[in-house]
């Protein structure tokens, strides 16, 4: 049994929104590519094929996902032809970018969606994308370490293309192609990645002018009122003992409470 096919993925599939598998991958700019109609989790089946040997740039793409997760084991609604459900397989030989990775990514992929976005891409820390209308998009991160060297790394990504009807949901604006999206999303997720060390000054100013967090009050990971984020991917709270610097956990409004 294949990696691919013990870490829960069903048969390749020949075409994807009508564009042949063999084609697609130059189209959108991928490495070698393995198309799915579905599998467990893109993330799964990415980390197998990694295990295997598998190169920079190799994705797992699939139709659906019958088990798509996020951040700390969520559950990811990945329901066919709805949206692009994708893992990027990269091996930085440079290490020093993985800790603020989910922010770059999520900066490069905002930017590259806002032109197929009904209104413009907004940013929750750690990994969360947004719109007006709802939840966007979400990144998941894993890396894998050999010893002290960093083996590789997992980019998981899955993006509303269509209103999917879950509460809380957005989409790209209608008649956006799947295709379309993979064109933009998959150079931008890809340069991001292989971009070493902390987050540039004008990647934070970046970030800050589509943070739809400042100014609001966070219940965690500390109360206060949310200030930004820092080069290091530290989420800033001003809070009454003074500004708390978090790298870790999830942002939970107070309104949410």
């Amino acid at each position: 049994m294949s990696g691919a096919a013990a870490a829960g993925a069903g048969p390749a599939t020949s075409t994807y929104d009508g564009v042949e598998s063999r084609e697609l991958g130059p189209r959108i700019g991928a490495g070698p590519l393995h198309v799915f109609e579905s599998v467990s989790s893109t993330m799964d089946v990415a980390h197998a094929l990694a295990a295997d040997g598998a190169t920079a740039g190799t994705a797992v793409l699939s139709d659906m996902q019958r088990a798509g997760r996020g951040r700390l084991g969520r559950a990811w609604q990945s329901d066919p032809g709805q949206g692009v459900w994708i893992t990027l397989v990269e091996r930085p030989r440079d290490a020093s970018g993985v800790e603020v990775l989910s922010l770059r990514v999520g900066l490069a992929l905002a930017e590259a969606l806002d032109p197929l976005a009904p209104s413009p891409v907004r940013l929750k820390w750690p990994n969360d994308l947004y719109t007006a209308e709802g939840k966007l998009a979400g990144i998941l991160i894993e890396a894998r370490w050999r010893d002290a060297r960093l083996d590789w790394v997992a980019i998981g990504i899955g993006v509303n293309v269509r209103p999917s009807g879950h509460p809380g949901a957005g989409a790209l604006r209608p008649g956006t192609s799947r295709v379309d999206a993979l064109a933009r999303i998959i150079p931008a997720v890809r340069a991001a990645a292989a971009r070493p060390g902390s987050l540039s000054a004008d990647e934070v100013a970046r970030f800050h002018a589509r943070d739809l967090a400042v100014g609001r009050r966070a219940a965690a990971p500390s109360p206060g009122i949310v200030a930004g984020i820092d080069a290091s991917g530290a989420i800033l709270i001003a809070g009454p003992d003074g500004t708390q610097r978090h790298r870790t956990g999830s942002l939970v409004f107070a309104e949410d409470v």
